[in-house]
């Protein structure tokens, strides 16, 4: 009996478990200075060690004026979130420090720039509802998108 085929079978189907245990771990995303995401949605996987979100602003204004950054929370706390945002500033990325709602945020960048933030996939349940948004004020109407998250 040839031994090699099943062999080599064992081995490929070990690399798909493997590939599909490991999932999207990044999700990628440009904003631009008419306000707007380049994506409406973006899937990940719990089973990620580590999750990993890049921003990348397209755009050619300041931060000041044209800022971008992206805050990950459940989608019903988008809004009082939002607003915590606001009232924490621009020197804290209009995200509210040790806010437990947020499961993640990047800094605030103006064009030109990119910047990324990391975090563990067990953060989130698989199905569960997400979003992720641009908490500078008057953005997260427009900038933002679904996070689905697979298992």
């Amino acid at each position: 009996m040839n031994l090699s085929r099943p062999l080599l079978a064992l081995a490929l189907l070990g690399c798909a478990g493997m590939a599909q245990a490991a999932g999207n771990c990044t999700i990628a995303i440009k904003g631009d200075d008419a306000m707007k995401y380049d994506i409406k949605e973006a899937t990940v996987s719990r089973s990620c060690a580590t999750i990993t979100v890049e921003l990348t602003h397209t755009g050619k204004l300041p931060a000041t004026t044209m800022g971008h950054n992206v805050v990950i929370t459940r989608t019903a706390d988008v809004p009082a979130v939002a607003a915590a945002g606001i009232k924490a500033g621009a020197a804290a990325s209009y995200v509210p420090a040790g806010d437990a709602r947020v499961i993640a945020h990047t800094s605030l960048i103006g064009g030109g720039a990119t910047t990324k933030v990391s975090f563990p996939g067990s953060k989130l349940a698989a199905g569960g509802d997400y979003t992720f948004f641009c908490s500078m004020p008057g953005h997260s109407a427009l900038m933002k998108g679904k996070l689905v998250v697979t298992p």
